[in-house]
This record gives C-alpha cells, sequence and structure tokens, in this order.
C-alpha cells in the first residue's frame, strides 16, 4: 500500500481535495493525509461546496499542521505552492503540482481546480499501482 501526502499552504483547499479525490480513486489500496505548513482554521467553503457536488463532504475536516513525522510516513509527497516551506527528506519521492489556490475564487474556478487535481490523482494512483506490479 502506498502513502501519498498532499501539501499546501494552509491545507483548506488544494491539498484537502487532493487526499479526498485520491482516497475515493484509491478505494482502499493506498492511503493518503493532507497538511500545511501554515494551516488555516477551517477547510475553504469554496471548496467544500465544490467537492459536496462529487458526494464528497469536507466540512467535518480540519486543516493540519505539516509535520516531519508525515513526511516521513509518506512513500511519494506532493506539493502545492508551498515552496522552501515544505520540508524535504532525502530519499522521499517529491511530486510538485502547480496549481492555483482555490481560496475565493468563484465556484465556477474551484470546479476547474478539483477537476484538475482528479484526472492528477488518478494519474497517481495508476503509477503506484504500476509501481506494485513491479
Amino acid at each position: 500500500m502506498g502513502r501519498v501526502l498532499f501539501v499546501c499552504l494552509h491545507n483548506a483547499g488544494r491539498s484537502q481535495m487532493s487526499a479526498a479525490l485520491f482516497e475515493r480513486a484509491a478505494d482502499g489500496r493506498h492511503a493518503a493525509e493532507s497538511a500545511g505548513t501554515t494551516p488555516a482554521e477551517r477547510v475553504h467553503p469554496e471548496v467544500v461546496e465544490a467537492m459536496r457536488e462529487l458526494g464528497i463532504d469536507l466540512s467535518g475536516r480540519r486543516p493540519q499542521r505539516l509535520t516531519p513525522e508525515a513526511t516521513e510516513r509518506a512513500d511519494v509527497v506532493v506539493t502545492m505552492g508551498c515552496g522552501d516551506a515544505c520540508p524535504y527528506i532525502p530519499g522521499k519521492r517529491y511530486v510538485d503540482w502547480d496549481l492555483p489556490d482555490p481560496q475565493g475564487r468563484p465556484l465556477a474556478a474551484v470546479r476547474r481546480i478539483r477537476d484538475d487535481i482528479a484526472g492528477r490523482v488518478d494519474r497517481l494512483v495508476r503509477e503506484l499501482e504500476e509501481e506494485e506490479k513491479q
């Protein structure tokens, strides 16, 4: 089972959507966590609304602070806009997704970000499954 850590600044948008979409796509075959370098108080309302459209409820999730332990547990660390604030641990696989922050954007823009993330997550799940076969 692969473990993926999704990291962004506030853990209130991109990383929350990524972890939830990954959990759905992996269907228990892999695990996901999400965290932020400077966590917000709550998941952005526009993100909650966009994910609710897919039947995923993020309203009860709370942004978490990125810890070295979370990074250590991960096989893959996906960063999204945290730059130098994201710790680097040698030997970990890092992937950077250049995605806009959904905070304060209109719902149509958040949907586009969500759908972009969904495609990236599907590819990542397929990659992990291919690696397991080898």
